[in-house]
């Protein structure tokens, strides 16, 4: 059942969604979010399926997030076809987060982006040595999306400001110590869990040491208030070399999204529920959709990989406080 992009699966209670895309680490099309939406929504009224499991092929990652390339094409063609994927891998998060049964979502190797969206808002989210996560949009000239803000602003302290800034990726401990997971299971046991979800508390075990547990003194610190010029000269003042380091990857990436991100996050943390902070990013996603740094930063990194975007503005002094108010003004 289902496309040859996700393997739908019943195995006795169990119902299986495989991303296989694995030549792009089964980044999300389209045809896949459909796929994944129409399996749950059959699923939640089935008396056969009593929990369902979300992993990958190929081994290197769950998802690497959304087709960026087709979102570039939108870009610099003034096209439409990422606001209706946008609001159909929207309501895919939002159906995830709300789903009836519970959903053990595999975490295990890269996790970015749209990724993200389709695990972090399961009911039971499994890392394992292999995992990164990252929400890198800022990189690209993008936003964390996905429900990104919502999970990011109620991380711990400013654990989740340092991750919408820096866009880095974690391992498994800060992953969990972030809120985006609950559980370490070696990724040499994730075949069991597949076939016996319920024994997820069973198979967890302790991960390797993150880094957060030695830096949420700085990192509390310098993220706090609301504005990026601020974060990143208290994080180039402070003694820590990771601080330092963390001024000069914000410094690289876009200011105009650096700055809709951190009010995206603040204004999040005010928002009642997932459905009203996947509403608002939905506006800033159709609004920097027709910023020049989004096709910028995917020209950049992913078509001709120089990693030398050209941000317009190319300062943080110089984005204009108007033109963000009207990113987050309603229609």
């Amino acid at each position: 059942m289902g496309t040859n992009e996700v393997v739908v699966q019943v195995r006795g209670p169990v119902g299986h969604l495989l991303l296989n895309r694995p030549e792009a680490i089964n980044a999300l099309t389209a045809g896949m979010v459909a796929t994944m939406r129409g399996a749950l929504d059959e699923w939640a009224s089935s008396s056969r399926v009593r929990t369902v499991v979300i992993s990958g092929a190929g081994g290197r990652g769950l998802c690497a997030g959304g087709d960026i390339r087709a979102i570039h094409a939108d870009a610099v063609s003034g096209g439409s076809a990422s606001l209706a994927f946008w609001a159909d891998e929207y309501r895919l998060n939002a159906t995830i987060a709300a789903y009836p049964k519970p959903i053990v979502a595999l975490m295990d190797g890269l996790v970015m982006g749209g990724g993200i969206g389709i695990s972090a808002h399961a009911s039971t989210r499994v890392v394992t040595e292999r995992s990164r996560l990252a929400m890198p949009e800022v990189g690209i000239g993008m936003h964390p999306d996905v429900g990104g803000s919502w999970l990011l602003s109620r991380a711990p302290g400013e654990l989740g400001t340092h991750l919408a800034l820096t866009g880095s990726p974690v391992g498994a401990a800060d992953a969990i110590a972030a809120g985006l997971a609950d559980h370490f299971v070696a990724s040499a046991l994730l075949p069991r869990l597949i076939e016996e979800p319920e024994a997820v508390a069973e198979l967890a075990g302790e991960p390797a040491p993150g880094d957060f547990a030695t830096a949420r003194e700085w990192i509390d610190d310098c993220y706090r208030g609301d504005s990026v010029g601020e974060i990143v000269g208290r994080l180039a003042a402070r003694a820590e070399p990771r601080a330092r380091a963390a001024a000069e990857e914000i410094g690289t990436r876009s200011p105009t999204a650096l700055t809709i991100t951190l009010r995206s996050l603040r204004t999040a943390a005010e928002l009642p529920d997932l459905a009203a902070a996947l509403e608002q990013e939905y506006r800033l996603s159709a609004a920097m959709l027709r910023l020049p740094d989004l096709a910028e930063g995917i020209r950049a990194q992913i078509i001709d990989k120089d990693r030398n975007p050209r941000w317009r503005p190319a300062t943080l002094a110089e984005v204009s406080p108007d033109l963000v108010d009207a990113v987050f003004l309603r229609d």
